[in-house]
């Protein structure tokens, strides 16, 4: 007896696996990794929260609970957008 093949994904966007390093996601089809010092929003964030992520427009990933959102193209390109968040400290 052979098992069913699995179906396809009904999600967008997935959060694959989070450690003290960053997180991974799965987005149409691409893996991103977002490292914790380039993405602090989600470090002291509970795991939880942090896999509640949306998928917006086709374009804009957004996380209801931490109020983050990230332009999926700055993901994908990151030199074309400059712009990293710096603590003020």
């Amino acid at each position: 007896m052979s098992s069913v093949a699995a179906g396809a994904s009904t999600s967008a966007v997935e959060v694959q696996a989070v450690s003290p390093r960053g997180l991974w996601l799965w987005v149409m089809d691409c893996e991103y990794f977002l490292p914790a010092d380039q993405f602090p929003w989600f470090v002291d964030a509970s795991v939880q929260d942090v896999y509640d992520v949306e998928l917006h427009h086709g374009h804009v990933l957004h996380w209801p609970k931490l109020d983050v959102d990230l332009e999926l193209q700055s993901l994908s390109s990151p030199d074309q957008w400059p712009l990293i968040w710096r603590d003020g400290s």
